[in-house]
């Protein structure tokens, strides 16, 4: 579902990703990790046609994600790590996605409960103004209610309390067939349980892609 083949992206002098090669398939749960400057952020952003790569390149159901830009994020679920400065009301932006993405607003409603956010009393407040874990939970309810092929998660849990992290891969856990997920992550001891491969990424490549 995802192919990465010798993929090279620079700023400026500084090499990000360095022919960097690796498929992704169904069933696919992969913990990202690596030190900061790693490249992990950078091959998830080209995953999503976010740069534009200076050699190689990636493929997702076959589809270029710089030209087939809208085709390939309806297939993608993507949660920050830094959530964006929306700044819609919560029932403002249930209804955006609601229209844009095709996404049931009862069914975010749903997995924000589940998640213990009260978006009933918070219907009319903005996103902005949230708190971090607030918006957190937010965003992961709206991945889940996507039902996407493909789910990244960017350190989902940096904003969530432990009880609210439970909840998180509770949830996960109940859907996770079918599809791909990858969690950029510093806590392998948490996704443990959930992934099936473990990919260490330093100086822009690959070093070690594990099975578990």
């Amino acid at each position: 579902m995802i192919q990465v083949s010798n993929l090279t992206k620079k700023f400026g002098s500084h090499i990000s990703l360095d022919k960097i090669s690796v498929d992704f398939n169904k069933n696919d749960y992969v913990a990202l990790m690596g030190p900061n400057g790693a490249g992990k952020t950078t091959l998830i952003r080209s995953i999503m046609g976010y740069y534009h790569p200076n050699a190689g390149g990636v493929l997702i159901n076959g589809l270029n994600p710089i030209k087939k830009r809208t085709e390939v994020l309806n297939a993608i679920s993507f949660v920050p790590q830094l959530p964006p400065p929306i700044k819609l009301n919560l029932d403002e932006l249930m209804k955006y996605i609601q229209t844009s993405s095709n996404v049931d607003k009862e069914l975010i409603m749903h997995y924000a409960n589940e998640m213990k956010l009260d978006i009933k009393n918070n219907l009319n407040k903005s996103f902005f103004k949230l708190s971090g874990g607030m918006k957190q939970k937010m965003l992961i309810a709206i991945s889940l209610a996507k039902k996407s092929e493909i789910i990244i998660y960017d350190e989902p849990t940096a904003n969530l309390d432990p009880k609210a992290r439970d909840d998180f891969y509770r949830l996960l856990k109940d859907n996770e067939k079918e599809k791909i997920s990858l969690f950029v992550t510093h806590r392998l001891d948490e996704v443990k349980d959930i992934v099936n491969r473990q990919i260490y990424m330093d100086l822009g490549k690959i070093q070690s892609d594990d099975r578990v």
